[in-house]
Order: C-alpha cells, then sequence, then structure tokens
C-alpha cells in the first residue's frame, strides 16, 4: 500500500480538519439538524416536502442570489432589496393595467421595471456612499422610508395624478389600488412554459434555467475587471482607494445590479404566487432572503452561490415543515409559524453581532499590535 498516499489522507480527515469544517459551516449544521428534526415530526411525507421545496426554490433563490454582489462589494447585507423588489411591482401593475397577460406580460412587466430599478438603485447607491460603514442600517432605513413613498403613491397618487381607469384594482372612490390584485393572467407564465413531472413532483425547467443564468453571471462577474474591483472593496476600502479603484462609482453599480435582480426575482416570485398584496408583498422580501442567505453559511463579509442554495434549502425546509410539526407537537400550527418567524429576525440579529464583534476584536489586535 502507498504509505504517502495514506499519510495524506489522514491529514485531510485529522481532528483539526474537523475542528475548521464544524466551525466554518456551524449555522448549517445546525439549522441542517432542526430541519431533520421537524421533518420528522410534521410526518408529512416525503414527496409532499420535496414537491413543496422545489416550487419554493424556484420562487425564491434569485432574490436570495441578488444579495450577493453587494456583499462582493463589502457593503454587506443589502437590506434596500424591498426597494428593488417595489420596481418589480411596478412592472407588474403596469401590464394589469394595460392587461397584456402570458408570457408578453412576464416579458413586459420586466422591461418596464427594469429602468424603474436602474434609478431606485441609483438614489440607494448614492446615499449609501454618503453612509460608508453604516450601509446596513441605512438600506434598512431606506426601506422603510421606500414602504411609505409607496404607500402614499398607491394610495393617495393612483386615480388622482396618475389617471387609472380600471375598477378591478382600484378602490371604489376611485382613488388608490386595493389591497390584493390577481395575477392569474400571467401566473406561471414562466414555470409552465417548458416544466416536466417525475415521481409526482413538478420541476419549472424554464424557471430554473433563470436561476442557473443568474448563478452564471454573478460567478462570471467576479472574474471581470469589475468583479475584481468588488472583490477589492470588499477586503478593504482604503486599500482599494489607494491602489486607485473609483470606490464609489463601483460601489454604485454593485447597488444598481443588485436592486434590478431583485425587481427581476420578484417577477419571478410573484408569477409563481398568482396575486400581489399590493401593500405588503414586498416588505418581507429583504428579511428572508438575507436570513435564508446567512443560514446557509453567509456572513455580512462573505458570501457565495453554494451559501445561496444551501440557505435557500434549509430555510424553506422549515417554513414548510414547522407548521404540520408544531401542531403534531403542541397542538397549535401557529407556534410553527411563530417559530419561523423568529429564525428569521433572530438568525439576522446573530450574524449582525457576530460582525459586529470580529470588527471590535480586529480593531482591538490592530490597536495592541501598534
Amino acid at each position: 500500500m502507498n504509505t504517502g498516499l495514506v499519510t495524506n489522507v489522514k491529514q485531510v480527515f485529522s481532528l483539526d480538519w474537523l475542528k475548521n469544517f464544524l466551525r466554518a459551516n456551524t449555522v448549517p449544521l445546525i439549522f441542517l439538524a432542526l430541519c431533520i428534526a421537524t421533518t420528522i415530526a410534521s410526518q408529512l411525507s416525503l414527496q409532499f416536502v420535496i414537491n413543496e421545496l422545489v416550487v419554493r426554490l424556484s420562487r425564491n433563490l434569485f432574490l436570495v442570489i441578488s444579495l450577493i454582489i453587494p456583499v462582493l462589494a463589502g457593503m454587506g447585507l443589502n437590506f434596500a432589496l424591498v426597494i428593488g423588489a417595489m420596481a418589480g411591482q411596478i412592472g407588474l401593475i403596469a401590464v394589469k393595467i394595460w392587461d397584456v397577460g402570458g408570457l408578453a406580460g412576464f416579458a413586459t412587466a420586466v422591461l418596464v421595471a427594469t429602468p424603474f430599478a436602474v434609478l431606485f438603485g441609483y438614489l440607494t447607491g448614492v446615499t449609501l456612499n454618503k453612509t460608508k460603514g453604516r450601509e446596513m442600517i441605512t438600506s434598512m432605513i431606506l426601506g422603510f422610508f421606500s414602504n411609505g413613498l409607496w404607500q402614499l403613491v398607491f394610495l393617495l397618487f393612483i386615480g388622482t395624478l396618475i389617471p387609472v381607469y380600471n375598477p378591478e384594482i382600484v378602490l371604489k372612490g376611485g382613488v388608490g389600488l386595493k389591497n390584493a390584485i390577481d395575477l392569474k393572467f400571467i401566473q406561471y407564465s414562466l414555470d409552465k412554459l417548458i416544466y416536466f413531472k417525475i415521481s409526482g413532483i413538478t420541476i419549472p425547467v424554464m424557471t430554473f434555467v433563470t436561476v442557473i443564468a443568474v448563478c452564471w453571471f454573478t460567478r462570471f462577474i467576479v472574474t471581470t475587471k469589475i468583479g475584481q474591483e468588488f472583490r477589492a472593496l470588499g477586503q478593504g476600502l482604503h486599500i482599494a482607494e489607494v491602489a486607485g479603484i473609483p470606490t464609489d462609482k463601483v460601489r454604485l453599480i454593485a447597488i444598481v445590479i443588485s436592486t434590478v435582480l431583485a425587481a427581476w426575482g420578484q417577477i419571478i416570485f410573484l408569477q409563481n404566487i398568482g396575486t400581489l398584496n399590493t401593500y405588503n408583498s414586498h416588505e418581507q422580501v429583504g428579511m428572508f432572503a438575507i436570513a435564508a442567505l446567512l443560514i446557509g453559511g453567509a456572513t455580512v463579509a462573505k458570501a457565495t452561490i453554494t451559501d445561496a442554495v444551501i440557505g435557500t434549502l434549509l430555510f424553506h425546509t422549515l417554513f414548510i415543515v414547522s407548521p404540520q410539526a408544531g401542531n403534531n407537537l403542541f397542538g397549535d400550527a401557529q407556534i410553527g409559524e411563530f417559530f419561523r418567524v423568529f429564525i428569521a429576525y433572530g438568525i439576522i440579529g446573530i450574524s449582525l453581532l457576530l460582525h459586529a464583534w470580529h470588527k471590535y476584536m480586529e480593531n482591538k489586535r490592530k490597536t495592541m499590535q501598534e
């Protein structure tokens, strides 16, 4: 036997390797254990769980991946993702008013949403450039501010400053949009373009092709000049400035890309759901996408496509099984609902706390070295 090969194998699978693996993947492993336990407790069939998981992956993964580029550029978690989702919803409302259905309606919604997303992303990026070092809290506040503007426009301006006469979506008084808008006219327009069934599980091939395309785009952009500049910014803003990188411009591009992808992701999400809750469909987009990314092992300073895929799988497995698990264990499905909301906010809070602690320790170490 080749003793050198045996030695190499032992080194690879040494105790130190195991410790490093566990340390690097603590969060995904904890949530994997939670998913297994709650799936068993729910007593749901594996086919049902897999089918639901495929649906949730196809409609949520695009949004989660749209978070990666700002993290790569050192801007942290983009809580302003909600602003991109609003741009996507503007596109959907427009095609509803124009009564354009099917794949043509989906494509038109994307075309209408894109310029709004670019504009919103630009304004967000300009604001974040003025609050360097506080991007995450600023983007969160921007999301709340934008939600107020959204309600102002679609509750007050529709039917007054913006003439809309469609009784199907406008309130009885003729001013403001209804709380819910039916999107059946474009529902599954992407999902059912190309799909197949296997063992009772429906796989929306075209939707997953779209997700794979955004994954490829994200990987490709890292290899380009702008991608290298994103990475340089992620390693240190001051170092990037010294290297002659136009940091404000690069950060602006990162946020614009993220906002545009979020707009498209929201359109993909809602064409699957089939209903637009006018005033709250966008509210939880950022929180749930960020929670999914963090559960996959990402941090405020590091995120990959693998993190996005694993996190979305684990997070939405909990979403599927926790209500029934809560009902079986405690006689109340609502407990499962509370648990998964607690998970979403808890993992974000813990991640931000760890990020602040790491920064504190890093600054303390630098001070001691000086």
